[in-house]
């Protein structure tokens, strides 16, 4: 069987900056600060998804491999005529080699697993990872969000081969757990989910595949909890948003799983 996304004995840890900083001196100040943090990369695959307008400038700065960039999103084409996005092959010639894909920010602006699905494979065709986000809006009892995220995970893999699918990386985002005041979801239930995920992922792949393709947590990490859900939760890694706009506290986050 191929390579997976990453080395097994890795955990990737992605930093989701959102509409963030205002300026690219800011930008690079956050950038800079992160860059002199003590962790081991023999252990970490740290990605960084900056605004498109900051990536670029400082992809072309930055000369060691200890860091690597990312897009927080891709159109499904490249279209000439598609105003205001950004295409696949922009992504690769900005050094950039993973991309967010079906944020729940994007889910809901209208973007569907359609769509979704559309993007993974022009990921995959210009040799990007796409990190396929998932995730429910609220809990209800009678298990409904469940039946949501089986369906957004084979609806956006419906039409990824097994020959393809190793390039995937899963990241699990409950909307209810992100923003500012909120808390993470429990590690044990994390790990109940991580199953869940998986035995999705089984059915579409089989067993020996679907153990194989990574599966990250976001949603309210900090340097407190983010060992504790790694290893309860029974994930690969994670998906920082606010946290990785504080050097210092993405900065022990790194040190903390190194």
């Amino acid at each position: 069987m191929k390579k997976r996304a990453f080395p097994k004995t890795k955990k990737l840890i992605v930093a989701n900056w959102k509409m963030n900083p205002e300026s690219f001196k800011e930008a690079k100040k956050i950038f800079d600060l992160l860059r002199k943090k003590k962790f081991n990369a023999n252990k970490i695959v740290t990605v960084i998804c900056p605004p498109y307008l900051f990536e670029n400038e400082l992809a072309k700065s930055y000369r060691s491999n200890k860091i690597k960039f990312g897009f927080q999103d891709v159109h499904f084409e490249n279209d000439e005529k598609s105003t205001g996005e950004i295409s696949t092959e922009m992504a690769k010639n900005s050094k950039v080699e993973y991309v967010l894909v079906g944020h729940s920010e994007r889910r809901q602006i209208g973007e569907t697993n359609e769509v979704i699905s559309k993007k993974i494979k022009k990921c995959l065709d210009e040799k990007i990872t796409p990190i396929l986000c998932i995730g429910e809006d609220e809990r209800h009892e009678n298990g409904d969000y469940l039946n949501l995220i089986k369906e957004q995970i084979i609806e956006s893999l419906s039409d990824i081969p097994k020959t393809r699918v190793h390039d995937v990386v899963i990241a699990y985002e409950p909307v209810w757990a992100v923003g500012k005041g909120k808390n993470s979801m429990d590690s044990h239930e994390l790990h109940q989910m991580t199953i869940f995920i998986k035995k999705i992922l089984v059915s579409l792949y089989g067993k020996k595949i679907a153990m194989e393709l990574p599966i990250l947590y976001g949603g309210s990490v900090d340097a407190d909890n983010a060992l504790e859900l790694i290893k309860q939760g029974q994930v690969d890694g994670l998906l920082v948003g606010r946290s990785s706009l504080n050097s210092h506290v993405f900065g022990d986050i790194l040190k903390n799983l190194s």
